[in-house]
């Protein structure tokens, strides 16, 4: 029995058409259901072993409605890899009950629709904006909201906690002492900042305050035609930007229900987990940083050049590099450059080795990080966790097996799974998901496949820059492309991919024009980090220093 036939049988009474709609659409199963149903329908899909993720909540707004936001929720189940997206229409005024008691990882989600549309969720412990400042007035995605209306902040926020569990955000004990981490601190990376209150060196209680970094990327696209949004998507996860690149163009090619080549999806694979690696050398790089070890930092970021090398021999850029398009890639790999890569990968297996040995074999590393603030694999999975922390939390959750894309599926290689969740387990995760990756390049660079590099459909891709030049058509077909613009079908899709931090979601809603009416980005470490305050309760100080470098928050993609 499917999920619907099943939500059917358990809520048959209230099931009808004028409540609740059922449909299937660009591969997705969605439901539309009463605000009134949340909690019933929501502890029902969770509580059966239907889906153990609440992978997203967002808002959409639709000022043209009477019911004019949408609410839309992910669920995901981990075992079987199904989805299901549920929308609860709510009229301006009207409020949907918070599931913070259900999914404990529904609490920024619920925060940032709150804070970008003003949706209101009743029964939030904490609700109150998350990404923009307190003195901001208004909601930024919501339509009416100009692209172009900034609001500095003119006063800093004093240190404040979460008001739950009638707590009023005041320090619990005369006694106890509170001291702002970040963001000007080198361990913050200057763009995080955690209040702590301290009983000596224990954290009594500690808040995240983040949205430094935020320029709402979801805004800027929509006033950008498909294409235009693919630089900003570097800017996400700068540390490994091709994936953002590939997850947006990959949730763009779904609505239009297009294949790319795969010569394309050879590249992009190849692109992903060099990515994934230069990620990972960022994430054990800085960790050691914030531990004492700069040694392998320096090291380390010998071979992250080695890999903005190949990049910038591909296609000119380093850091971002906008080389992904919708329909494949931009062009085709130099004479060469897949010996480059074999080169590479063989001096950067043995330099995992060396790494492993001077960081993971360290007694001192050993010490700060075994055994401390470890995460359980339920709490893992109720905060949402995804990538390198659910696996180090013994969650063997990789997209790329579970459901496989660009040929995943026929590729040699294992997935990595820890024990404890410690923040050794992480590290170990992320050290051994390097020799993985190395594997994956190596067995596509060897078999690369024949044929185009990009699909040649004339409403999709511009044609190339000697058509353009050299005759009538390829100048036409590039001035009206250029003009029009991509134009998806109306409807929208989820699409995920497995990046470097976890699953990285593009929520896409389409009105037949040619910009996104909505995009959404779930990024991996929002999920992961709204959990630090309850992982380092009880924890001593630099424990919290430690933790913080372990779930590599990468803020371009926290924010956005």
């Amino acid at each position: 029995m499917s999920n619907l036939e099943q939500l059917k049988s358990a809520f048959g009474s209230k099931f009808n058409t004028s409540q609740y709609q059922f449909a299937h659409a660009f591969g997705d199963d969605s439901i539309v259901i009463p605000k009134e149903d949340v909690i019933p329908v929501f502890t029902f899909l969770k509580n059966g072993d239907h889906f153990d993720f609440l992978m997203d909540v967002c808002g959409v707004d639709y000022p043209g409605r009477a019911k004019r936001f949408d609410v839309v929720y992910h669920l995901f189940h981990s075992k079987n890899g199904n989805r299901l997206r549920i929308k609860v229409p709510l009229a301006e005024g009207e409020y949907v009950d918070s599931l913070v008691g259900i999914w404990k990882g529904a609490d920024w989600f619920e925060r940032e629709a709150y804070d970008m549309f003003g949706i209101v969720f009743r029964g939030h412990p904490n609700l109150r904006r998350i990404l923009t400042h307190h003195q901001f007035v208004g909601h930024p995605l919501r339509k009416d909201y100009e692209a172009d209306r900034q609001q500095h902040c003119t006063s800093s926020l004093p240190v404040h906690f979460d008001n739950v569990n009638g707590e009023d955000g005041s320090l619990l004990n005369d006694n106890f002492v509170p001291i702002n981490i970040g963001p000007s601190h080198p361990a913050m990376h200057g763009t995080l900042r955690v209040m702590a209150e301290m009983d000596g060196e224990t954290i009594v209680r500690a808040g995240c305050e983040i949205g430094y970094l935020h320029r709402c990327f979801e805004k800027m696209a929509e006033t950008h035609p498909y294409n235009q949004v693919i630089p900003y998507t570097d800017r996400l996860n700068y540390c490994s930007a091709p994936m953002n690149n590939v997850g947006y163009c990959k949730a763009v090619e779904k609505i239009l229900g297009v294949e790319i080549p795969p010569k394309a999806q050879a590249m992009r694979v190849i692109l992903c987990e060099l990515s994934r690696v230069i990620d990972h050398i960022v994430a054990v790089g800085t960790g050691g940083v914030d531990l004492g070890a700069l040694t392998a930092f320096f090291h380390l970021f010998t071979y992250r050049e080695k890999v903005y090398h190949l990049f910038e021999k591909l296609c000119g850029a380093r850091l971002t590099v906008s080389l992904t398009r919708v329909g494949g890639m931009a062009q085709d790999a130099p004479e060469g450059w897949y010996d480059d890569v074999l080169a590479f990968c063989k001096e950067m297996r043995q330099e995992v080795d060396e790494i492993s040995k001077l960081l993971l074999d360290n007694k001192i590393f050993i010490k700060r990080t075994q055994g401390v603030c470890p995460v359980k694999a339920a709490d893992a999975i109720a905060w949402g966790y995804t990538g390198p922390l659910l696996r180090a939390s013994g969650v063997g959750l990789d997209l790329r097996k579970i459901k496989p894309y660009y040929g995943y599926d026929a590729l040699d290689f294992d997935v990595p799974v820890g024990t404890n969740g410690d923040i050794y387990d992480r590290y170990l995760v992320r050290i051994e998901e390097m020799r993985q990756s190395i594997r994956i390049i190596e067995q596509v660079c060897k078999n690369i496949p024949g044929g185009d590099y990009t699909i040649r459909d004339r409403s999709i891709v511009l044609p190339e820059k000697k058509d353009v030049y050299g005759n009538i058509e390829g100048l036409m077909n590039h001035f009206m492309l250029v003009i029009k613009g991509l134009r998806p079908p109306v409807g929208d899709v989820y699409d995920a991919t497995e990046a470097a931090n976890g699953e990285l979601g593009f929520y896409l809603v389409s009105d037949g024009s040619a910009n996104p009416y909505r995009l959404k980005v779930r990024p991996p470490c929002f999920a992961i980090y709204q959990s630090f305050p309850s992982v380092v309760k009880g924890a001593m100080l630099a424990d919290a220093i430690a933790t913080v470098a372990s779930m590599n928050v990468i803020a371009g993609e926290l924010d956005r």
